[in-house]
């Protein structure tokens, strides 16, 4: 017997409910879902519940109303869709997922160095850890 929410258990699943829990004091479910592009708001619930897959053209703008890292809710939604081994592989193969913050600093270099794609020099890796305090 096939089961009602066969995403449920997924990682997901999980990561969702434990967000829209953390911002419910700043904005209701139906909210993140509007602010998602969802024409229906009960979709996320389902999504949330298990009843349903995130779609991928869906995860940039829920990421935004969530508030939270877009690759990395690319690749919960590409677990549901292929499967975690599979997601992995497309992950590693694509290099690693880079967050909004450092895609800002990569895009600072590339406009710094006019698109040259310079490589790190000892100076410029001094530079960016003397940034940090280090």
């Amino acid at each position: 017997m096939p089961t009602s929410k066969p995403f449920s258990t997924t990682r997901l699943a999980t990561y969702l409910k434990k967000r829209i829990l953390e911002l419910r004091p700043a904005k209701t479910q139906a909210e993140i879902a509007t602010q998602a592009g969802f024409i229906n708001v009960n979709m996320l619930a389902m999504i949330k519940a298990g009843s349903n897959r995130l779609p991928i053209d869906r995860v940039p703008a829920l990421a935004k109303a969530l508030d939270v890292d877009p690759a990395y809710l690319l690749l919960l939604a590409l677990e549901q869709q292929i499967g975690s081994t599979e997601a992995q592989a497309i992950v590693s193969i694509l290099s690693t997922a880079v967050t909004q913050n450092e895609m800002a600093w990569v895009e600072a270099i590339r406009e710094a160095s006019d698109l040259s794609d310079p490589p790190l020099t000892r100076r410029g890796r001094a530079a960016i850890f003397g940034v940090f305090g280090k």
